[in-house]
């Protein structure tokens, strides 16, 4: 078997410049975990996903510092924290998407994608053509379920 014979073919998809209400509809509606982003040739460029938006329910936890005459001294790199402020506070999903994701070639042997997710410990793999774009999704579940038929 391939990943092809498994995938959910063209899985729904939003843009960077989606709004994070938008894309957090989508989800609950369709109840699904994730999201891919692709951007105007059908590239990925990033995932919206539960873990993103666990983190922007959460909040922002004050970075530690030190105070030194009168000066504030950070302990974190501010450029970090910055970083998790636009995440948290995010109104685009470019704000608040990963941009690390994990893709698979469709036409590669399902045993090798289960490998892959286990390895990478990670819940999904976007599976690209030739040409890079997106084409489908499996599932650590989709595999689970080739294994019982």
């Amino acid at each position: 078997m391939q990943v092809a014979d498994v995938m959910t073919p063209n899985p729904v998809t939003v843009t960077p410049a989606t709004a994070i209400q938008t894309a957090v509809q989508i989800l609950a509606d369709r109840r699904i975990g994730a999201l891919p982003v692709i951007d105007d040739t059908g590239n990925v460029v990033g995932v919206l996903s539960e873990q993103e938006l666990m983190q922007r329910q959460s909040g922002v936890a004050p970075r530690p510092f030190v105070m030194f005459l009168d000066l504030i001294i950070y302990l974190e790199n501010p450029k970090d924290y910055t970083q998790e402020l636009h995440r948290t506070f995010g109104e685009t999903v470019a704000e608040v998407m990963s941009r690390e994701f994990v893709a698979i070639p469709v036409e590669e042997p399902l045993p090798l994608a289960a490998q892959k997710l286990a390895q990478k410990n990670c819940q999904r793999l976007l599976v690209t053509n030739a040409a890079g774009q997106l084409v489908g999704i499996i599932t650590r579940g989709d595999i689970v379920r080739a294994m019982a038929a």
